[in-house]
């Protein structure tokens, strides 16, 4: 079977947004094929805001989710393999689902990766910061 991978993403995007809630997305930031600002990658993560009124364009495909967006009012388009989401969550409330990269074989994750958040309208702190940090996300696994 293909991975279910994109539509979950897809499906807990609708349903964060349908609850007008913040949709993040963490990312790995040096997965192959990953396009985003370097500037405001951390520690090789990095998370995207995805409220839609701060981007256009948004596609989400069964290979990549793809849009346009505004970093320290600089035009960019970002390009995320599917396999490079590492988790979506509500900002407000951290509810979403990290997810166990699909070639290992142990033991699903017991709690989320460290990710800080990134708004897409934040200009970076310092050389390679991060952006502004608004509180720490709580994301649960999901079975």
């Amino acid at each position: 079977m293909t991975s279910n991978r994109p539509y979950l993403i897809r499906a807990f995007y609708d349903w964060i947004v349908d609850n007008q809630c913040t949709p993040y997305m963490a990312v790995d930031a040096f997965y192959p094929g990953v396009e985003v600002p370097q500037d405001y990658v951390s520690d090789g993560q990095i998370v995207l805001n995805l409220v839609p009124r701060a981007i256009t364009d948004l596609v989400m495909s069964n290979q990549e989710v793809s849009f346009s967006t505004r970093f320290g009012g600089v035009p960019s388009e970002i390009r995320l393999p599917i396999q490079s989401i590492m988790g979506i969550y509500a900002r407000e409330n951290g509810q979403g689902m990290i997810f166990q990269s699909e070639d290992s074989s142990g033991p699903e994750p017991s709690g989320p990766a460290p990710v800080k958040p990134v708004s897409t309208t934040d200009k970076p702190s310092g050389s390679g910061g991060s952006g502004e940090i608004r509180k720490k996300p709580s994301l649960k696994v999901v079975k």
